[in-house]
């Protein structure tokens, strides 16, 4: 059974198999949609990418786009908005209203979301740390985040 209503964790240009792999599995089991805006930097057959996942990719929609502009034409199509999670942003997650439909976009584990996305976003969140530290690891904050939308949009 699907639990998630219509949002989609969306992968920018992913290129750490374990963690897209682990964010995968979390879209499965809560009923989640995923995007990949490639290109990855790893072939998606990858062994530890395939690891990660276990046997739950086949049980999540993923929709592959070949380029951020790709994603971007088809998100405008569906008309739903782009909540950008981000080390840049100043309004915490757990402020934000999230709406059914809303589509959640981690960046580059190596390099963040790129100021394209930036400009693209309706909305930019962070996971507030301790200011000594960088950030935290994206699939971890992909949960955290996507816990609190998922909480909001139930009824």
């Amino acid at each position: 059974m699907v639990t998630g209503g219509s949002l989609t964790l969306a992968l920018y240009q992913p290129d750490i198999p374990q963690n897209a792999g682990t964010m995968l599995r979390a879209c499965a089991c809560l009923g989640v949609s995923a995007a990949i805006v490639e290109p990855a930097g790893f072939p998606v057959s990858d062994r530890h990418f395939r690891r990660a996942g276990m046997d739950y990719l086949d049980k999540v929609e993923i929709v592959r786009h070949v380029s951020f502009r790709a994603f971007e034409a088809w998100r405008a199509r569906s008309g739903r908005r782009l909540v950008l999670l981000t080390t840049r942003a100043v309004q915490p997650y757990t402020d934000f209203a999230f709406r059914a439909g809303d589509i959640l976009m981690v960046g580059r584990e190596s390099a963040g979301a790129p100021p394209e996305a930036h400009d693209a976003a309706d909305a930019r969140v962070v996971v507030p740390i301790r200011p000594e530290l960088r950030s935290l690891n994206v699939a971890v904050a992909a949960a955290m985040v996507l816990g609190e939308a998922l909480r909001q949009t139930r009824s």
